[in-house]
């Protein structure tokens, strides 16, 4: 569950951001000049985003980086066209390992929101999977952000008719389960995650759902108290001013940490670590960033003392239920 606010500045992880132009160019090569707002209705961009990220793809290409082997955008009253380099024209000669590496990378990116199921990625990616021996969606299947099919149509069910919904919520930050009722407000996916945007009358405040977690729904009869609010598609987490900041130290291995949560600050240090600040709002939140990290994250500074040994309190219990198993 998140906290919603407008979007700050469009920020989004690297990953996310690569994730989402790797699936736009073949959409968009397989189209005759598509329209700037084509583009950016069916891959969540704003317009200056856009255009920042097509100035890019003129930079993509090989050494020695003539124009042969530089991906080609043309931006031209209101539409764009890209057409690739000569380079990619010509075959390529891939071990099997290598080729289940570009399969399963390139199904992952089908996952994206926008991405083309049915266009040039797609029919190169199922001529890929034949030539390795894995033809068929059951032998390699790359899922993100699954959510049930009860459970998303009992939530479309509550938005189009304007009725209260309960749900049964797993709360990442605090590790638990809760029942609640929420006046559901949109559903929309961002970053690979199916999202409701809701009222949840627990806190009497607006909230962010991520549908994958959400273990039930049930639409009820009664009808929605609230019928919109200031949630948008982009939505960012928006930590309060209360939440303790703590300051984590990263190796060089860790550096994924600062590209996938949203961090208050980052410095760069010698040897590729990073110093980064991050708000805190659950600290089983933190106690499993920290798991994930293991020796390639510490935390140096905590506002709130206790957490200064989070990393390490929940290692010492996980190892006190191994023990005790």
């Amino acid at each position: 569950m998140q906290r919603l606010t407008e979007p700050r500045g469009g920020r989004k992880g690297a990953d996310e951001k690569l994730q989402r132009l790797l699936a736009l160019v073949p959409w968009v090569a397989a189209r005759d000049g598509p329209t700037l707002e084509e583009v950016c209705e069916r891959f969540g961009y704003t317009e200056p985003e856009l255009v920042a990220d097509l100035d890019r793809l003129f930079m993509c290409g090989l050494y020695p980086y003539t124009p042969d082997v530089l991906i080609e955008v043309d931006v031209t009253d209101g539409r764009v066209w890209i057409r690739y380099a000569d380079y990619f024209s010509r075959p390529l000669r891939l071990t099997a390992a290598e080729g289940l590496a570009l399969l399963a990378a390139g199904k992952a990116l089908q996952s994206f929101p926008g991405a083309d199921q049915a266009g040039p990625l797609a029919r190169g990616l199922a001529k890929l999977a034949r030539t390795l021996g894995v033809a068929g969606d059951d032998a390699l299947d790359v899922a993100l952000a699954s959510v049930p099919q009860d459970v998303m149509a009992a939530l479309r069910t509550a938005v189009e008719t304007g009725r209260q919904v309960e749900i049964d919520y797993y709360s990442f930050g605090r590790d638990e389960v809760t029942t609640r009722v929420v006046d559901p407000y949109a559903i929309f996916s961002a970053g690979g995650q199916w999202y409701l945007s809701a009222h949840c009358h627990a806190v009497d405040d607006e909230r962010l759902f991520r549908i994958d977690r959400v273990r039930a729904a049930t639409a009820l009869e009664t009808p929605v108290e609230r019928a919109e609010g200031s949630v948008v598609a982009t939505a960012v987490y928006s930590p309060r001013a209360e939440d303790p900041r703590v300051t984590v130290e990263l190796k060089p291995a860790g550096r994924w940490a600062a590209e996938q949560y949203p961090v208050e600050s980052v410095k760069e240090l010698k040897d590729g670590r990073l110093r980064v600040t991050l708000a805190v709002s659950e600290r089983a939140w933190l106690e499993r960033l920290l798991l994930r990290l293991g020796r390639d994250g510490k935390v140096i500074k905590a506002g709130d003392p206790t957490l200064a040994g989070a990393g390490r309190d929940a290692a010492c219990r996980m190892l006190k239920r191994y023990r005790d198993a």
